[in-house]
């Protein structure tokens, strides 16, 4: 146990930078000759105080036992609480428009954050981790009921079925009071991060995603001192991370309102440019919500993981269309040869059906059919040697032989997979730089964040002795073009996917420059940075995915232990049983990230039909063949229910 006290040099700095913040956001009120909007701006800091503090005393304690016996009061009582402040944040902001952004977003949402993260920094208990200064919440926070018995195999794969039936529907379900020029943020990572564009599933699994990446790099940096092989400790850091992901909802989703989801003219006149951004807001996390439950609902009624279930559905659907498509490539257009069909399969039989070897040779058609196309044949091929490296690390594996400890003659083996740590080190890393991609684009074209220091690309010169300096270094993180999403320049386009041979086969063979002006030393170093940042990401994703997920040596030694067998020739002891898988794990786990990276990034090279990328295809392979032996495996339970116990599913 550790005695921890407060940290005064924490609190200090999170504070200055929460209240710091508020000012910096209301400069121009605070500082400006308009009396009336200056008290606007001071009672606005003046709430946020109360609304920190009351949300920092509920995370720290208990309301009192005669208080808390009362039937619905003693429970209900704190959200009601909050629930009032936030109701009159809403009913300020509709008299009022112009504080719906510092009410909402800059009090209730990040004052909700800052608030959490200072009741962590005053936590005094004697737990190894600061962040049980949430358990309260944590024990509190709604969430799926889980299981009580065994869930039969029937029942798991038609709550799955659901799953992806409702899954479809929603992303179908379009934004309400959206203007019709939209842009997407996640236009070059959308097969990964599932969703579709414009929906109310425009953010996809984003924030679930991010969520956890936060979670796994601090729980690998040690900052948070949680011992995931404690069953407490684990319990807090699913808890949390839960909490996390509903705070990332927002944060992803408020960003999107500036330049990229714009509120439809009409709407903006019936409620005003904040409300209207509001409602687009709110329907963003509704739709990211909902996506969380379903995720959570698969992971505990259902077969799999409902994250892996929307990238695969996203994937075929997109691969299916890319094949076999026979609308033109430009709708509304006659079909020919400068404009045939879509999918690849109808695109061949168009044009050798339809062209002469004389118009194959004048409009250069056998390097349309093979490279310049929508979905090209190498698109095709590259994709069916995607299925079938894949397959094959699947099937790829090492088997530990094991023997019963009492029933003589009675054997069996432990698999450790090529793929140990299958492909979630690819989706974290994926989301990582789809997030890097976001948040560049808003210092590069957000009205208020272009002007922060250094990040921002309108930021002020700072005029010092006499001597003016440029504050903006937003081009070596990233820049834009005017209505792009993807980056032209810096380190976002340095790391940015290689969609394709497009982006720099071509190139080489034309021995000439891309669309962006870069030169072929600059797009061989980008496709090297690239194929870096995906083999290394996702080899520490991978160490850190183990280490969560209960397959580490420790606890698979624990699992074999429990179920009575044993390696031949050793002692039947947990700790000899984790010695030897020592020898095998470890290593595994990094060569498995690192192979998944580099496929992933070669895949990308290659280029996929539907436009799916490579990384989304060696993802939706991998879960294909990854949910079709789950469920064999509960098939194999439903008929001998012993190993049950042996998969922990009792």
């Amino acid at each position: 146990m550790v005695d921890r006290k407060p940290s005064v040099i924490g609190i200090l700095a999170m504070s200055i930078v929460y209240w710091g913040a508020l000012v910096w956001w209301q400069k121009d009120a605070l500082f400006g000759e308009d009396t009336v909007a200056q008290a606007k701006a001071l009672k606005v800091l003046a709430v946020s105080v109360p609304y920190v503090f009351f949300i920092i005393w509920g995370t720290g304690n208990d309301l009192p036992e005669n208080i808390t016996e009362i039937p619905y009061l003693g429970r209900l009582l704190k959200p009601g609480i909050w629930l009032l402040f936030i109701t009159s944040f809403f009913v300020v902001s509709w008299q009022d428009p112009s504080l719906v952004g510092i009410l909402l977003v800059g009090v209730g949402l990040l004052g909700l954050a800052s608030a959490l993260a200072l009741a962590c920094l005053m936590y005094s208990g004697e737990e190894s981790s600061r962040l049980y200064a949430l358990s309260r919440l944590v024990d509190v926070y709604p969430s799926i009921t889980k299981p009580e018995g065994h869930v039969r195999f029937n029942q798991k794969l038609w709550t799955t079925t659901l799953v992806l039936i409702i899954y479809f529907m929603m992303t179908n379900v379009m934004i309400w009071g959206l203007s019709d020029s939209t842009l997407d943020v996640f236009s070059s990572f959308r097969a990964i991060m599932a969703g579709a564009s414009g929906s109310i599933m425009h953010l996809g699994i984003g924030p679930i995603v991010t969520g956890s990446i936060i979670m796994q790099l601090f729980a690998g940096a040690k900052i948070i001192q949680l011992d995931l092989q404690d069953s407490s400790d684990k319990m807090l850091y699913q808890g949390v991370q839960k909490i996390l992901v509903l705070l990332m909802i927002p944060i992803e989703s408020i960003p999107q309102v500036y330049g990229f989801l714009d509120p439809h003219e009409d709407v903006i006149l019936q409620f005003g440019i904040g409300w209207a951004n509001a409602l687009i807001v709110a329907q963003l996390f509704i739709g990211s919500y909902l996506v969380f439950l379903l995720d959570e609902l698969v992971s505990k009624w259902g077969i799999g993981s409902g994250i892996s279930l929307f990238i695969a559905a996203g994937v075929a659907q997109s691969t299916f269309v890319g094949t076999l498509s026979p609308l033109p490539v430009v709708q509304g257009s006659p079909m020919s040869l400068e404009n045939p069909p879509s999918g690849t399969l109808p695109m061949i039989f168009y044009t050798l059906r339809t062209a002469t070897n004389s118009d194959l040779d004048s409009q250069n058609g056998f390097e349309t059919i093979l490279l310049n196309h929508a979905n090209p044949v190498a698109a095709l091929v590259s994709s069916v040697i995607v299925f079938l490296v894949v397959a094959y690390a699947e099937s790829s594996k090492l088997e530990l032989p094991l023997t019963h400890g009492k029933v003589r003659g009675h054997r069996g083996q432990y698999p450790i997979r090529l793929v140990y740590a299958s492909n979630i080190p690819v989706i974290l890393m994926a989301a990582l730089l789809a997030n890097v991609n976001m948040f560049t684009l808003l210092f590069w074209s957000h009205p208020v964040l272009s002007t922060v220091p250094i990040l921002g690309s309108n930021a002020a010169d700072l005029h010092l002795f006499g001597n003016t300096y440029n504050m903006s270094y937003a081009h070596w993180f990233g820049s834009y073009e005017v209505g792009a999403t993807t980056p032209s320049g810096g380190f976002a386009w340095y790391s940015s996917m290689v969609n394709g041979v497009g982006d720099w086969l071509l190139p080489l063979l034309n021995q000439s420059g891309d669309a962006y002006g870069h030169s072929l030393g600059q797009i061989m170093i980008h496709v090297f940075t690239y194929v870096f940042f995906m083999t290394a990401g996702s080899t520490v994703f991978a160490k850190f995915w183990i280490e969560t997920t209960n397959m580490g040596s420790k606890d698979v030694a624990k699992q074999i232990e429990r179920t009575g067998m044993q390696i031949p020739g050793f002692r039947k002891n947990p700790v000899v049983l984790e010695r030897i898988l020592e020898r095998y794990i470890p290593p595994v786990t990094i060569f498995s990230g690192a192979f998944v990276g580099l496929l992933a990034a070669g895949a990308d090279l290659l280029g996929t039909v539907g436009n799916a990328t490579g990384t989304g295809l060696l993802l939706a392979v991998g879960i294909i063949l990854r949910t079709y032996e789950q469920i064999q495996k509960e098939q194999a339970m439903e008929m001998h229910p012993v190993l049950r116990e042996f998969f922990g599913a009792e």
